[in-house]
This record gives C-alpha cells, structure tokens and sequence, in this order.
C-alpha cells in the first residue's frame, strides 16, 4: 500500500530538546496509543535552530511529519489539536497537509542506529547489508556523515548520518518506506524515534 507523509504544523512558544526523538515517540503514544501496536511509522526529527544547551528553537517551519501508510490517515488524523509535552515543554499541533514520497536519486538521513554498529568501517558493511535486503544494486553509493547519538532513557545510542547515491526511482521508494524484500528485521531501526527517515537530496540523475 502507498506510504504518505503527513505534516502537521507546530504552534509553541517554548524551545524543545535538540536531542527529542525518544520524548517525542512518548507524547505521540500517550496522544495515540494505537501508535503502540503499529511497525514501521517513520517520525521525521523536528527542524528548527539550534539554541545552546541542547535546545532547538522552533519557528514558523517547523513541522510534526508522520510516515505513515495512506490508509492509516484517519487514524492519525486525530493528532490534529492535541497538546503534545516534547520533554518538560508543551506544544500544540495544528492541521496536517499529505504528501506523497518522492522517488529521487540521492537520499538522506541524519542519523542511523545499527546494532554493534560504532565503528565506521563496520557500520558501513552493515549499511550495505541492509540495501541488499532492500534490493539496491551494487552500484548505488553510500557515504556516512557526522557520527551522531541518540538519547533513549538513560542509554546514548551511537548512529552516523548517512548518504545514500545513484538509487534508482524503485531503490528510492523501497528505502524511504521501509520495503524489504525478505525479512522485516533487515530492514531500519528506531524510525518512530526519528532515526533512518531517509529524505531527497539534490543529486546527479538516478541511474537507467
């Protein structure tokens, strides 16, 4: 089934933790608790200003974006209005728009988490397991980024921002919805605490 996005506006006066993947995926369960039940909902980081002191200031752009199946909208869609608390902040949600997912030749993420995954080298080989599973040529390029962390309770998980190039338009989808052709497993982890949400990025044209 077709994956959209939905984008909900943010209205708040309050900066949020920079580091909020984990606090947010808990204000989206207390909201939604049938967010609990379901696999593979990607939950893009929240954009905005970087602060000092490991905040994030928001502003007029900054957006609450689901990657959900189309026909789980409805559900979702009760998300509209609700006050969400990111941390020790309150924010509210205002009324998504939908998005269809754009095939495109080159795709990033700013943070993948892989298990035992610290190492570049490693990481990388792992990396490229995983677009094995998702069916990516060999030809398609991957590079890694900042090495970055994630809190998750009291644990910092290590990932590395990651680049992936020359996809074709079917490789493209496949990565962005999560789309393994064997077992779930292979494919990306903690995408409800915002890791692994691959998104286009201007490149040279895909291959044939």
């Amino acid at each position: 089934m077709p994956t959209i996005e939905l984008s909900f506006p943010i209205i708040a006066t309050q900066p949020i933790p920079a580091d909020h993947g984990y606090h947010l995926y808990a204000a989206l369960s207390n909201a939604l608790p049938v967010l609990h039940q379901l696999n593979g909902i990607g939950v893009h980081p929240i954009r905005g200003t970087q602060i000092g002191n490991r905040m994030l200031g928001l502003n007029e752009h900054s957006a609450l974006v689901l990657r959900i199946p189309d026909n789980r909208i409805g559900e979702f869609i009760q998300l509209a209005g609700k006050h969400l608390r990111v941390g020790v902040q309150p924010f509210r949600v205002g009324v998504p728009r939908v998005f269809p997912l754009t095939a495109a030749p080159a795709l990033r993420s700013r943070l993948v988490t892989i298990k035992n995954g610290t190492d570049p080298e490693r990481f990388l080989k792992e990396v490229r397991r995983k677009l094995d599973a998702f069916g990516v040529a060999v030809e398609a390029q991957v590079a890694l980024g900042k090495r970055r962390t994630i809190r998750i309770k009291d644990k910092e998980v290590v990932g590395y921002e990651v680049i992936i190039e020359a996809l074709t338009a079917e490789e493209s989808l496949a990565i962005q919805e999560n789309r393994t052709q064997g077992s779930p497993e292979m494919g990306w982890s903690r995408r409800h605490m915002g890791c692994a949400v691959f998104v286009p990025t201007a490149q040279p044209e895909e291959r044939p």
